[in-house]
C-alpha cells in the first residue's frame, strides 16, 4: 500500500507541475505579459525554459522514490541497450539541426531586443519545419527524448513512473503545440497534420512530401 500511495504522490506532483507549464506558455498569459511589459516579452521564453529546468529538478527532488526495481540487466546485455539510447541521443541532434536551437532556447529573442528589432512576434518566430526527421514525425524531439529514457540497463518503479507521466506530457502538449501552429500556419500545416503521424512514424516509414 505504501508503494502505491507513493506512485500516486509522484503523478499528483507531476500533474501540478505539467498544468503550471502549460498554463505558463498559453497565448492569453503571454499576451497578458506583454500588455503589462511590452517588449519585455523578449526575455519570455528564455525566464519560461529557466523556471521550467528548476522546476522539473524540483519536482524531481522532492517527489518519493520507490527503490522496486523492475529490471536489472546483466552482461553483456546492459552494455546492448545502451546502443538504441544512443541513437535515440543522435536522433535529438538531428532534430535540432532543423530548428533554430537559440529561438527555442529563448536567446534569438534577447537578441532581438538589445538591437531594437523586437516589435511584432509574443515571444518566438515560427517556422514551419518540414525536412529531416520532421518527415516522418510532427515532434521528432518528443520522439527521440521518450527512446533515450526508455532504453536504460536499470529500471525501478520510481523511474517508470515518472517516464510514463513525462510521456502523457509530452503527448498532451504536442495537442496545445499543433493548436499554436494551425493557427499561425493555417491550411499548410492542416495538410502535414493529415500526411505525417503526431510523435511515433508509421510503419513502415513514409517520408512527407510537400508536393
Amino acid at each position: 500500500m505504501p508503494v502505491v500511495i507513493d506512485v500516486l504522490i509522484i503523478v499528483f506532483i507531476f500533474t501540478l507541475f505539467a498544468v503550471l507549464h502549460s498554463l505558463l506558455a498559453t497565448l492569453t498569459n503571454k499576451k497578458r505579459f506583454k500588455e503589462n511589459f511590452g517588449n519585455l516579452i523578449a526575455f519570455y521564453r528564455f525566464g519560461y525554459n529557466i523556471f521550467s529546468l528548476a522546476s522539473f529538478y524540483f519536482i524531481y527532488a522532492v517527489s518519493p522514490k520507490p527503490h522496486i526495481i523492475i529490471y536489472d540487466l546483466s552482461t553483456p546485455f546492459d552494455i546492448i541497450i545502451l546502443i538504441p539510447q544512443f541513437l535515440a541521443l543522435a536522433g535529438l541532434f538531428w532534430a535540432f539541426k532543423y530548428i533554430c536551437v537559440k529561438e527555442f532556447l529563448g536567446i534569438s529573442q534577447i537578441k532581438r531586443y538589445f538591437n531594437k528589432t523586437y516589435f511584432s512576434e509574443l515571444d518566438e518566430e515560427l517556422t514551419l519545419t518540414i525536412g529531416g526527421p520532421y518527415k516522418y514525425s510532427r515532434h521528432p524531439v518528443y520522439l527521440f527524448s521518450i527512446l533515450f529514457l526508455l532504453f536504460r540497463p536499470i529500471m525501478d518503479l520510481f523511474y517508470l513512473t515518472f517516464f510514463l507521466c513525462i510521456v502523457v506530457y509530452f503527448y498532451a502538449g504536442s495537442f496545445y503545440e499543433e493548436k499554436k501552429l494551425v493557427r499561425h500556419f493555417g491550411e499548410n500545416y492542416i495538410k502535414y497534420k493529415k500526411k505525417v503521424p503526431r510523435i511515433f512514424p508509421s510503419i513502415p516509414l513514409k517520408a512527407y512530401n510537400p508536393e
